[in-house]
């Protein structure tokens, strides 16, 4: 089995079919063919559950993995499609997600330790309804193919910077 579902999945619940299952009907519907590649450079996304850099990802794809070039390519098409989000961070770094709902994820990165955590549900949902007003405003002026990034960066608390850990951020 390549993929399954579990509860402390930052996307479970974000679809009622697993994320592998999910991914694996957009590449159909876009006319891609579902490889194996693909399909283990997927399961990594999953198991990892939060951004990563390709070369983090082809890592984590060990010896059952395939090259690196495989991996440039198949994220390059996975972010046409949608189904991955690059977000750049304050290091320069391009780091993908999965992005299999309508909703994107926001995140705030530790400048003490440069680890990244996503933003609690209700700022996230504060957020998205700004931004999103934004963009109707421009699409309303006459703008076409509106898009933004946004992530946050922050030195975390004392007491959380020593420990390594980041505070929920609320």
């Amino acid at each position: 089995m390549i993929a399954s579902t579990q509860t402390n999945s930052p996307l479970a619940g974000a679809d009622s079919a697993p994320p592998v299952a999910v991914a694996t009907a957009k590449l159909k519907s876009a006319g891609l063919r579902i490889t194996q590649p693909r399909l283990t450079i997927l399961a990594a996304l999953v198991k990892r559950g939060q951004p990563a850099s390709i070369e983090t990802i082809h890592e984590d794809l060990g010896k059952r993995g395939c090259d690196l070039v495989t991996v440039y390519r198949c994220m390059s098409a996975f972010e046409e499609i949608g189904i991955v989000r690059r977000t750049y961070f304050h290091n320069g770094t391009g780091l993908y997600s999965l992005s299999l709902d309508a909703a994107p994820r926001y995140h705030i990165v530790s400048k003490a330790t440069d680890s990244v955590q996503e933003l609690d549900a209700e700022t996230a949902s504060e957020l998205r309804a700004a931004l999103g007003a934004i963009e109707d405003r421009l699409r309303a002026r006459g703008y076409t193919g509106v898009s933004h990034i946004a992530e946050f960066f922050g030195t975390p608390p004392t007491a959380s910077r020593n420990s390594g850990a980041m505070p929920e951020v609320r």
